[in-house]
């Protein structure tokens, strides 16, 4: 084992090494490279400044930013350190840190918030900094105002008038400028220093007026103010005037009390003004002195650039703190003398910086902080630490050892009254430092004696610390039993260790171990205790100071001690309060005194056994010495003054020592001038016989005892006067060098250093040096950068600090320069022969020598004679010059002087020019012009060798004369030019001159020009625009002046908008009226009701538009309110008045200002009786109703009045008045019934004001004292039997009603005495009874008599007999049931018995429905109809209103309701050019009345017009356009066009387009070139549609035309006669064939028609319009029809038409009979008819479609709203019925012809054959399109009877390829619901008288029989050469075949048409969706003359002239939507 220990211990050691180096490592790491090294205090980015001042109207934001790492947090604090929070409103503090104050009401300012020192405080873990202060003010408006008093001033003094701005607002306001007699505005100058007029503004304000005259007294002046903060500029309230008094004698200067000292503080670089208001006669002389600073020595102040004085105002421009000071003004004349003292102090922003700004210093080394600061004044400077002041307020802040504590921030405070500055640093601690720490050590014991103790402590820290052991507060050193030792671990802790041998009792303590390193202490104490005896250790000897707290602990040993107590004089403590005692041996005296506490102080330790220890302690009480103040006195001595201080030490223990020292230097007795004297113990004396400067300073007395040391500083202050440290000396420096000249002195107070140079040449007079960029004096050394000559010369230092004369040294600054010219090359122009001197001047030490060259040739004068050089000695240096007696232009040249020295030599150049005048410009050219401009451009002549400076361009009008010219200057160096500014249209000559400095040219050769026309450039004058109605303005306006019209004005485009809108306006072209001086105007109309609008005017001639007139705005007038007042409602507030309230109509309804309102009101029974209604007007929006009737339902309405009329009504509200007490009964009867019995009886009040709940009968023996007897009676119950009463006796009744609020007034009283003799009486009461008509109606006639009488009626005066409707009742009354108007009247009762008779009468009033009322039309437009209603004059009860019924041709009714007031009613938005049927009921409570006539009418319009060929199509090679804007809408919108073509060869059409917009062009493409086309327009618009078609040959290739084609020729019908009879063999058989088959087909159609008797009664009439007219001929017919509807509009087909389906005849004049040629030929005017349809809005349409048989007609056609109507002559099966039939047994439906045919059987020979029943037929149904009934069909019967109508309204089409009309019109499949006739609502005749002649015998002369001449032929489809039925008829011939149907709204007067077919229906393009096949038709005029009329034999030619092939019939069924190319049938 032994060999292996020093192994083991080497790896321990290698071990702990290892150990230690890393420990180093990290630590050495952690030292270089702190965890904070990165870190840093805060540090303020963005510091508030000193002041914030804000108005309460903007409010303030105040930015606080800081840097630091970590982020500092920002606080804001008041100056005392609190807290700044929110204050709702007034303040808050922002996310980012900012103070904001959001702006207030003045009301709502607080001082504590708005008038506040703040701080903003950032702190992170590193420290805390405060900001400056900031003084936060915030300024409420406050009425204030500014005045100028009346001053008092000698005539010929200086006046002072100043603005007098209140205090409280002074900070803010500001002088702007004064005002002189409200006229002259004198403001403040640039430069204030610089005036020599009579007025100066002062830097301070105040108005200056030199050297008052008389004539100033009779001047007012005002000040203009302006406020810093809110910008507002006042004038003063009042004004001041000067009050001049003239001088009676001499006056001696005059100076006020309060001028005599002023203060004033103004910032550092503003200018400033002194005052010296002094006045005297003579004129005074004022003189400025400043006195030195520190002395009462002053000296006068030197006037300069910066400082002037003006009169006895001293004004200092850019303020320098030097300026600062005392100043003083002596005011002399020949009288006597005054003087004004101002102290000015120049303020300086104060700015501070801390050196260094961060520091790192080790502990218990010192750091040193030195406050930079500069501003002025400064009052104090204070230091503050993290944000708490530490006391110290001088600049340098040492910290002389530096403790952990002191790392952190440190501020410098500077402050001064106005502001305060304040700068940081951080102190860091240096290296990683860590106070000691205690880990690990003893505990408290107790042991037996004799074993040994050890004791041990672990300590850390760094650096590491040393252990220390005390006992009971003594230090344990090492001896024989005492041990201690320590060590230092591997982790660096000290372990230290104490041992005790052999513990005794007398060991036993409190034991401590101190741990303690520079950077700190700990300490940890315990007790060890030692059985034994008790034992106190020796206590040495206490010394301590007086005043201080002494504190002793026993030292004892042994265990356990029962007590320890403290003596004194054998007394236990304490014996006074100041000593404390503990129970574990402390002993606490306070505030130690020699007398009371110097002592010796026993301790006794006893135990419980009793024994015990005594030990003592003396306690010596010591007292420091105390210096007494000391002074040399307030004034400082002078140089060999003698002073001395005595420093007297009073108190404090001997000995004592006493030590001088000055300025921290200790003084020797008998050195440097000093005497020390010790008088005593307590007294030294220190005595200076003869003062020197080095005496001056902080003496000190330093007293020093045991207890401690005293002393006391005082300073001496001696006056020394300069003295030289530095004299300057003469001094010489090389020019261009850089200058410095010392001069120092020192003395106290310190001497101010100045320079000054002298003026002129020789010393003498000086003058203060121009602060410059190269001149500067610091601390009195000069400095002169880059000298020059013109710095040499004489230069005085002065050292002044008011102590003797002062000092002052004269030197010379020579400066030693070669020559030098100042100019090196300079231009010199002389004129052309005259006189000229070259000079040059060279600076430099002389002597000098100059040289002449010229052109680098050497000048000597003697070869010219015209050349002398002189030269002339200088100052400085030489002049030299060169005189040339006439100048040439060769001496154009440069000349060159050179000087030489003997420092050296240099040259200058004069470049010699010699000028004369330009010659004049050439070539001048016009470049461009325009209206108003010429562009010009000429040469540039030669410049006579001086610079063009311009050219004058002279121009003139061509009449004017050259003397009356316009000029225009140009710049010399171009040589184009504009002239501007010319009048259009105007004839000017132009030329141009040049111009030098020299002169003039001559002008070039005139240019005559013409400018070109221009839109006028004036406005239009005058302009008014005025309200002529509620949609109308009138403009009017005059021309622009005849000069602004730069052309001839052909018109004006108006515009208009709505104002405040930014949309463009709309214009109007109105033309230009010749007449001189004529107003124009023009109406705006249909405007919106009182609306702003904006009218501009701009006049335009052929160039174009001039300017717009500055916009008018005016007001169209004022409407009524298009809406009521809404939210209305009624409260009840008594029983006679209602509160009604509304909220008032929405503004834009209001049409106008609303000026009241009304509120109609009437009780609701008597609402519609407009005689009974009350109106109450009222501006407020609610309002109190008075007056009204007491429980009574009301009804009220409100509307809103304007300028433009009353307003809509609100909708009725209703409010019931509350109940009150009932007035009397309105009548009381008392009847006999007996010896002991009265009936009473009484009427109900007139007024109940309630339900009546009971009556109350009072009766009451009359004349006795005897009681009133009441008796209750039901309120239903109206009389009452009094019984029991003595017979002959009078009694007394009167009865009262009673509500629910009480009882009534009583009736009158009424006296009745119980008799046998009973007389007949009646009991009830004369009475008027209103009924309602149909019902029953009852009339009492209660009667009371002896015998019984008799009752019997009267009705209107007649016997009453009963009869089935009347009886009479067992109780008397009357019963009538039913009752009708005829009842109404009186009726009478009679009652009557042997003794006497009594009657009442009764009325009856029968309440009905109105009866019909009278409709009459009273105006149409286009979309509207105004009717006038009347009510029936046979009317009872009053009307309530009327209901007015309108409906269009097709359409369904529509109501709607008018007012009863209304005379007439608009029906508006109806549609245009269409019939329609109106009429109206009444309705009044009772019901609504009886139907009005039927009025048949229609609105105004037509379908569109053609245009003019030439205006409409325009060709090229492969295109033509269309300009749709030459149709003519007929008065009725254009909806759209269709637009189709072909080629004119082709027979099928092709669709371009089917919904072209009106507005625009259209252009055909992809044509053929050279080739004929036809082109087919239709035009629609809600009249109708019109066709038109052309055709037109495209153009070649080349653009040429083509020749026109070759038409068949014309017949004439001599050729026709000429042809039939050439060819009489083929015509006859033709001919007896047809008649064979016309004969058949009218056989088979009687056949036929027999089973169908329906349709053999309808008859049409043929009508003028639309309406579907009954025949008058056939009363028989209307019952059973009632209402026929106008059938469809069908004609029958035309054969040779293209025009291929029903639909093509639409709304217009119908097709026409075409031959094989395949364009129209115009000339031919019956090929067309005019069928005129009105558009009807209708629901959407079934589009079932039927074929029939062979030439069945299929139908695609529909009228505006109906675009698919069932063909005329056709039979249809119609599917789709869901609800009401099975689609396999499809009904046969056949359809009427027009309604001008007849609807009689239909023969075989028809193209409509029947389908057979249940034939299926073949039926299309549009995929997608559903034949279902709509739900709300409905049914309405024609009052006077008739069959019902089923309408089918059937759901719209989605397909996008519908046709456009479909959107515009809905369509209708129409059903006779009962196999009846189908019609489209009422049909009686018309009204209007001028629609029934024409009707009547219009188409009858030609017809024969009842109807008129049937068409002359019809073409049907699919018959190949068939006569079809209605072939030519003569007049009269009776025929049972139906007649074809005559041409719908025929008119004589359209007879004659272009190239146009109209037709009632729509498009090709909208029928070619249902696929069928189709054939050509179209319908043939009827003319009235016979000539027109074809015959039979022309019909059948022309049929055969038609294509004889017929093509297959396809029938296609389609699926969805598509077109198919149409499937044309040629006839």
């Amino acid at each position: 084992m032994a060999h292996n220990m020093p192994n083991e211990r080497l790896k321990w050691l290698m071990l702990f090494a290892a150990v230690a180096v890393f420990a180093t490592a990290i630590s050495t790491t952690n030292a270089a490279n702190p965890p904070d090294a990165d870190q840093k205090g805060p540090v303020f980015l963005k510091e508030p400044t000193n002041r914030i001042d804000f108005s309460n109207s903007t409010g303030a934001e105040i930015e606080c930013k800081s840097s630091g790492n970590p982020m500092p947090e920002i606080i804001w604090i008041r100056s005392d350190g609190t807290a700044v929070g929110d204050v709702p409103g007034l303040r808050q503090i922002s996310s980012d840190g900012k103070l904001v104050f959001p702006p207030f009401r003045a009301e709502d300012y607080r001082q504590e918030v708005h008038a506040q020192v703040y701080a903003c405080l950032a702190r992170n873990q590193f420290g805390s900094i405060i900001s400056r202060d900031v003084h936060v003010r915030a300024v409420v408006p406050q009425s204030y105002s500014v005045n100028v008093m009346d001053e008092s001033i000698l005539r010929g003094n200086s006046a002072i008038l100043k603005c007098h701005i209140p205090s409280f607002v002074a900070d803010f306001i500001v002088v702007d400028s004064w005002l002189e007699d409200e006229e002259r505005e004198i403001y403040p100058q640039e430069d204030v220093t610089v005036s020599d007029g009579k007025y100066l503004v002062l830097p301070s304000g105040e108005l200056h007026i030199r050297e008052v005259g008389p004539e100033d007294g009779y001047k007012s002046y005002q000040c203009r103010t302006k406020h810093r903060l809110t910008g507002e500029t006042r004038l003063s309230a009042t004004k001041g005037r000067l009050v001049i008094t003239e001088p009676v004698g001499s006056v001696a200067p005059k100076v006020d009390v309060k001028d005599r000292i002023t203060w004033l503080d103004k910032p550092l670089g503003q200018a400033l003004s002194l005052l010296c208001p002094a006045q005297s006669y003579p004129m005074p002389a004022y003189r400025w002195y400043k006195f030195i600073e520190g002395t009462t020595r002053k000296q006068a102040v030197v006037l300069n650039d910066r400082v002037k004085q003006v009169s006895g105002t001293l004004i200092i421009k850019d303020a320098v703190v030097e300026d600062s000071g005392k100043y003083l003004c002596v005011v002399n004349n020949s009288v006597g003398g005054e003087s004004v003292e101002t102290v000015l102090t120049v303020t300086a922003p104060l700015s501070a910086k801390i050196d260094p700004p961060t520091q790192t210093v080790d502990f218990g080394r010192p750091a040193v902080f030195t406050c930079q600061y500069t501003g002025n004044p400064i009052k104090t400077v204070s230091w503050m630490k993290d944000g708490k002041a530490i006391g110290h307020s001088e600049p340098v802040l040492r910290i002389e050892s530096v403790k952990k504590e002191d790392k952190g921030m440190y501020q410098c405070f500077v402050r001064n009254d106005q502001e305060s500055a304040e700068a940081s640093a951080e102190l860091k601690l240096g290296g990683r430092f860590d106070p000691p720490v205690i880990r690990q050590a003893f505990q408290e014991e107790t042991m037996e004696p004799g074993p040994s103790v050890f004791l041990k402590c672990v300590a850390g820290g760094n650096p590491t610390p040393e252990i220390s052991w005390e006992l009971d507060g003594k230090k344990i050193a090492n001896n024989d039993r005492y041990q201690v030792g320590q060590y230092v671990t591997v982790n660096g802790d000290v372990v230290s260790y104490l041992n005790i041998t052999s513990v005794h009792a007398n060991d036993g303590g409190l034991y401590k171990c101190i741990a303690k390193s520079k950077v700190g202490v700990a300490e940890h104490s315990a007790k060890l205790n030692v059985y034994g005896l008790p034992y106190i250790r020796q206590m040495e000897k206490k010394a301590i100071v007086a005043g201080e707290t002494l504190m002793v602990t026993c030292p004892v040993a042994g265990y356990p001690i029962d007590s320890i107590v403290w003596e004194r004089d054998n007394r236990a403590l304490p014996i006074n309060r100041k000593q404390k005692v503990f129970p574990n041996g402390t002993l606490i005296i306070e505030n130690v005194e020699r007398n009371s506490d110097q002592a010796t102080y026993t301790c006794v330790a006893k135990n419980q056994e009793g024994y015990s220890a005594r030990g003592s302690l003396e306690v010596q009480v010591m007292v420091p010495p105390q210096v007494l103040p000391f002074s040399f006195g307030e004034a400082a001595a002078d140089v060999g003054d003698i002073a001395s201080a005595n420093c007297v030490v009073p108190k404090g223990d001997l000995p004592l020592e006493i030590r001088w020292s000055l300025n921290l230097a200790p003084i020797v007795n008998g050195e440097n001038g000093f005497s020390l004297v010790r008088l005593n113990k307590r007294t030294s004396l220190l005595n200076i016989d003869s003062l020197g400067a080095f005496h001056r300073g902080v003496y000190k007395c330093i007293a020093t005892n045991e207890a401690g040391t005293s002393e006391y500083v005082a300073e001496l202050q001696v006056n020394v006067p300069p003295r030289w440290i530095l004299e300057p000396t003469d001094k010489a420096f090389a020019q261009g060098s850089d200058a410095k000249v010392e001069c120092k002195a020192d003395g106290f107070p310190k001497p101010q250093v100045t320079w000054k140079k002298a003026v002129g040449d020789t010393p003498g007079e000086y003058k203060d040096l121009k602060k410059s960029d190269n001149i500067r004096v610091e601390e009195g050394t000069l400095h002169i950068d880059n000298i020059q000559k013109t710095n040499e010369g004489y230069y005085l230092c002065e050292a002044i600090n008011g102590i003797g004369s002062g000092l002052s040294a004269v030197i010379m600054v020579s400066v030693q320069a070669p020559p030098e010219f100042t100019e090196k090359l300079r231009n010199q122009t002389a004129r052309r022969g005259e006189p000229a001197v070259l000079q040059c001047e060279a600076k430099g030490e002389k002597p000098i020598g100059i040289l002449w060259n010229m052109n680098n040739m050497r000048l000597d004068p003697k070869n010219d004679n015209r050349y002398t050089i002189r030269e002339e000695i200088l100052s400085a240096g030489v002049m030299s010059s060169l005189s040339i007696k006439r100048t040439e232009r060769s001496d154009s040249a440069l000349f060159t002087c050179v000087a030489t020295n003997a420092f050296g030599s240099d040259d200058a150049s004069i470049n010699m020019i010699v000028q004369e005048v330009p010659e004049m410009p050439y070539a001048l050219k016009v470049l461009d012009k325009s209206g108003r401009s010429v562009q010009l451009s000429w040469a540039q002549p030669y410049d006579g060798n001086s610079p063009l400076n311009r050219y004058i361009i002279e121009f003139k009008r061509s009449r004017a004369s050259w003397s009356e010219i316009d000029r225009v200057m140009v710049p010399g160096h171009t040589t184009e030019a504009q002239v501007q500014k010319l009048s259009p249209a105007t004839t000017y000559n132009i030329r141009i001159v040049a111009e030098n400095a020299i002169g003039t040219s001559q002008s070039s050769e005139a240019v005559t020009i013409i400018t070109a026309e221009e839109a006028p450039s004036g406005k239009p004058q005058n302009i008014k625009v005025e309200p002529v109605n509620q949609t109308t303005m009138r403009v009017t306006w005059k021309p622009p002046p005849r000069s602004e019209w730069n052309g001839e004005i052909l018109g004006y485009y108006v515009g208009y908008k709505l104002s405040n809108t930014n949309s463009s306006y709309v214009f109007e072209t109105i033309n230009f009226i010749t007449e001189e001086g004529k107003e124009h105007n023009l109406e705006l109309q249909n405007l919106r009701v009182y609306t702003q609008y904006s009218v501009v005017i701009q006049a335009f001639n052929k160039i174009g538009a001039g300017p717009l007139c500055d916009e008018e705005k005016q007001f169209t007038a004022e409407g009524t309110p298009s809406q009521p007042p809404s939210d209305t409602a009624c409260t009840t507030l008594t029983s006679q008045t209602i509160r009604v309230s509304w909220v008032s109509p929405p503004l834009e309804s209001a049409n106008g200002v609303i000026k009241t309102y009304k509120v109609v009101y009437a009780s609701s029974d008597e609402w519609y009786d407009e005689t009974k209604r009350h109106y109450k007007k009222t501006a407020s929006s609610d309002t109190v109703l008075h007056g009204l009737k007491k429980y009574t339902n009301y009804t009220m309405q409100v509307l809103a009045t304007t300028a433009g009329g009353d307003g809509v009504r609100s909708v009725p509200i209703h409010c019931q008045t509350e109940p009150d007490v009932p007035e009397a009964p309105t009548d009381v009867k008392a009847l006999v019934m007996g010896n002991a019995a009265i009936l009473v009886s009484w009427r109900a009040p007139a007024q109940p004001n309630g339900i009546i709940t009971q009556y109350t009968v009072y009766s009451k023996a009359e004349g006795a004292e005897t009681e009133t007897k009441t008796q209750k009676v039901p309120h239903y119950q109206m009389s009452f039997e009094a019984t029991e009463l003595e017979k002959n006796k009078p009694y007394e009744f009167w009865v009262t009603a009673s509500t629910t609020i009480g009882e009534g007034q009583q009736s009158k009283s009424i006296v009745a005495m119980p008799s046998d003799q009973v007389p007949a009486k009646i009991a009830s009461f004369d009475d008027t009874f209103t009924a309602t008509f149909k019902e029953d109606a009852k009339m009492p006639c209660l009667a009371v008599g002896a015998p019984q009488p008799e009752i019997t009626w009267k009705i209107k005066g007649v016997e009453f007999t009963a009869n089935d409707r009347m009886r009479l009742l067992p109780d008397g009354s009357l019963l009538i049931k039913s009752v009708n108007r005829q009842d109404a009247g009186d009726y009478s009762c009679h009652a009557e018995n042997s003794i006497a008779k009594d009657s009442i009468t009764h009325k009856l009033i029968v309440l009905a429905p109105p009866q019909s009322p009278h409709v009459t039309l009273s105006a149409t437009t286009t979309d509207t109809l105004t009717v006038k209603l009347k009510p029936h004059e046979g009317d009872t009860a009053p009307l309530h209103g009327y209901t007015l019924h309108y409906k269009p041709e097709f359409g369904e009714w529509e109501t709607a309701e008018v007012s009863v007031e209304s005379q007439k009613q608009n029906i508006e938005g109806l549609l245009c050019g269409s019939r329609y049927q109106v009429y109206a009921t009444g309705f009044n409570n009772i019901g609504a009345g009886e139907a009005s006539d039927i009025l048949n009418t229609r609105t105004k319009g037509q379908k569109p017009k053609l245009p003019e060929k030439p205006r409409f199509i325009e060709v090229s090679s492969n295109s033509v356009s269309l300009h749709f804007k030459a149709w003519k809408d007929g008065g009725c919108p254009m909806s759209h066009f269709v637009v189709e073509s072909k080629k004119r060869d082709q027979i099928e059409w092709n669709q371009i387009s089917n919904n072209v917009k009106p507005d625009n062009n259209y252009v055909v493409l992809d044509l053929e070139p050279a080739t004929w086309y036809n082109l087919r327009i239709t035009a629609h618009n809600s009249a109708g549609f019109t066709v038109a078609e052309y055709d037109f040959a495209t153009l070649t290739v080349t653009g040429g035309t083509i020749a026109p084609s070759r038409d068949l020729p014309e017949l004439s019908a001599e050729d026709t006669i000429r042809i039939i009879l050439s060819n009489l063999n083929l015509v006859v058989p033709v001919v007896a064939a047809l008649l064979v088959i016309i004969i058949a087909i009218i056989v088979i159609c009687i056949l036929r028609s027999k089973g169908n008797h329906h349709k053999d009664d309808v008859v049409y009439n043929q009508t003028m319009g639309p309406g579907a007219t009954l025949d008058k001929r056939r009363p028989d017919l209307r019952d059973e029809l009632g209402y026929i509807a106008p059938p469809n509009r069908k004609l029958p087909p035309v054969p040779g038409s293209n025009y291929n389906t029903c639909d093509r005849i639409k709304r217009g004049r119908g097709g026409g009979l075409r031959s094989n040629h395949s364009t129209w030929d115009p000339r031919r005017p019956n090929l067309y008819e005019e069928l005129k349809a009105p558009p009807v809005p209708m629901h959407g349409n079934h589009y079932g479609h039927a074929h029939a048989h062979a030439g069945n007609v299929e139908c695609h056609y529909r009228h505006p709203g109906m675009e698919d109507e069932i063909c005329p002559y056709a039979t249809f099966h119609l599917l789709g019925f869901r609800e009401e039939m099975d689609p396999t047994k499809a009904m046969n439906f056949q359809t009427f012809p027009h309604q001008n045919g007849h609807a009689g059987p239909v023969g075989p020979g028809h193209a409509g054959t029947m389908l057979p029943p249940g034939h299926p037929g073949h039926v299309h149904s549009r995929s997608g399109s559903q034949s279902m009934p709509r739900a709300n069909r409905y049914q309405r019967k024609n009052s006077q009877g008739g069959q019902s109508s089923i309408y089918t309204p059937a759901p719209e089409y989605d397909d996008p390829a519908n046709c456009a009309e479909e959107d515009q019109y809905r369509r209708y499949t129409r059903v006779n619901s009962q196999g009846g006739s189908l019609y489209s609502g009422p049909g009686p005749e018309y009204d209007d008288p001028a629609n029934c002649a024409p009707e009547e015998d219009q188409y009858g002369s030609q017809y024969g029989g009842p109807y008129g001449q049937p068409y002359d032929h019809y073409g049907s489809r699919g018959s190949m050469g068939r006569r079809s039925i209605g072939s030519a008829r003569n007049p009269g011939t009776g025929s049972p075949e139906p007649p074809p149907p005559p041409p719908r709204n025929h008119d004589m007067s359209n007879s004659s048409f272009n190239d146009s077919k109209e037709s009632n229906e729509i498009s090709e393009a909208e029928c070619d969706r249902d696929h069928g096949p189709r054939g050509n038709y179209g319908a043939v005029k009827r003319s009235p003359q016979p000539k027109d009329q074809r015959t039979t034999e022309e019909m059948r030619k022309l049929i055969e002239r038609n294509e004889a092939g017929t093509k297959q019939l396809q029938l296609q069924q389609t699926n969805g939507a598509g077109f198919t190319a149409y499937d044309t049938m040629a006839v």
